[in-house]
């Protein structure tokens, strides 16, 4: 499960730059080819709880890395548009992840809410309202264009994340990347799907499948993201509430601003992880494969082999 933690870690720890959105695409453009490093605390106010990570970052052009004190083992590389996960061994995973929706479709009408001082820097404030309600708020670096404070609303109006930089150094580090060649069966891109289209205004974008049978698919609004995977074997998760919603029965788990929804089908072992605030969490698991009991012999099978 850590490896699916990882991944999706890339997509959300800061906007996702696969947005579709075209207004919020040009505020985050900038930033996108930025180079810097910082330090950012994740803050959330979850359902079973706070969940705080000291996040550090480290972004060259198209090239970001990410290390968090919640797991030391496990760096995670991404640019413009891609991803990779590396651990001790060497490489894991890589692909990219492509935008579809076009001009006019966005959810967001963004607000500018005027210059503000950030870190002792110039900084723009932003605020994102999606349905006529306000979702994020982004303070964004002036000089490198770098989101270096992000908020995240309830549907209440609520805060449930807050993203912030507590450093910001505007020097170019060094990332020590690991090689990507040599690299036996990468995930490749599934080009159909069974998986809706669209969901509470999610759109699925990409889907993958790697060498061992896991499908992964990504879905975003514009500012907010979610991954949806499908395994052959079941999907432990440590230190889980049980939850009830009317689609069925799941195990939730929160971290810093992420959530881990597992279940299980008659098929396979499901896992949705995203930066998802707690309001929409039922309304696109309603939307995907329902927790069904697996039979007696699959169970036995999985415990076994998973």
């Amino acid at each position: 499960m850590r490896r699916l933690v990882a991944f999706v870690a890339a997509l959300v720890v800061v906007p996702a730059t696969a947005v579709f959105g075209a207004e919020i695409d040009e505020l985050l453009e900038r930033g996108q080819d930025a180079s810097y490093s910082a330090e950012q605390i994740i803050s959330c106010a979850t359902p079973d709880g706070v969940r705080e990570a000291l996040v550090r970052i480290e972004q060259v052009g198209d090239e970001l890395q990410l290390t968090s004190n919640t797991s030391e083992d496990v760096e995670v590389t991404a640019g413009a548009g891609g991803w990779t996960i590396t651990d001790d061994g060497g490489l894991v995973a890589q692909a990219s992840v492509d935008g579809g929706q076009t001009p006019g479709d966005e959810l967001y009408v963004v607000e500018e809410e005027g210059a503000v001082e950030y870190l002792g820097r110039v900084a723009m404030a932003y605020l994102l309202i999606r349905d006529g309600e306000p979702r994020a708020e982004l303070t964004i670096d002036d000089e490198t264009g770098v989101v270096v404070k992000a908020v995240a609303f309830t549907i209440d109006g609520d805060i449930y994340c807050e993203r912030r930089f507590v450093s910001l150094d505007t020097e170019p580090p060094v990332i020590d990347k690991k090689s990507v060649e040599g690299v036996d069966n990468p995930p490749t891109l599934v080009e159909t799907s069974s998986l809706p289209e669209s969901v509470a205004g999610f759109e699925l974008l990409d889907q993958y499948e790697d060498e061992s049978g896991v499908r992964f698919a990504y879905y975003s609004d514009g500012f907010f993201s979610f991954a949806l995977f499908e395994t052959p074997t079941v999907v432990n998760v440590p230190d889980f509430t049980p939850v009830e919603f009317e689609s069925g029965d799941y195990l939730r788990v929160f971290t810093a601003g992420q959530v881990t929804y597992v279940w299980e089908t008659r098929e396979s072992g499901m896992a949705l992880v995203g930066d998802l605030p707690p309001d929409l969490h039922e309304t696109i698991l309603a939307e995907m494969p329902h927790p069904e009991d697996p039979g007696l012999f699959r169970r036995w099978w999985r415990a076994l082999f998973g």
